[in-house]
């Protein structure tokens, strides 16, 4: 059933390695950890690095426009495709931006 099903989990932000003040971690937007399983995603590894402190991605860095693009694919859809213009400007899903991840995919 996994061959077949795409699993995704991911937060919000990622948290940063420091706090500021005594109310917990910060947002981080620059490092965060996001997971597919199944679906057409190569299984047992992981792409990308952040820094040693966890601060923010240094290794094969992906835009959240490309992690949209890839899932789309995966789900057969081409993002590129989905593109409307309004008001004298293309949009769509990724926001004109976004390259399918292809070292991710079986």
């Amino acid at each position: 059933m996994l061959k077949d099903t795409l699993v995704i989990w991911g937060g919000e932000f990622g948290r940063t390695p420091h706090a500021q003040g005594g109310d917990g971690r910060d947002h981080n937007a620059k490092g965060y950890t996001t997971w597919m399983a199944g679906g057409g995603v190569k299984g047992g590894f992981s792409y990308g690095a952040t820094d040693e402190y966890g601060y923010e991605a240094v290794e094969d860095k992906m835009h959240i426009h490309d992690w949209h693009a890839t899932i789309l694919h995966l789900l057969g859809l081409d993002h590129e495709k989905l593109t409307y213009r309004y008001a004298g400007r293309d949009f769509r899903l990724t926001d004109v931006h976004g390259k399918v991840a292809k070292d991710i995919l079986m």
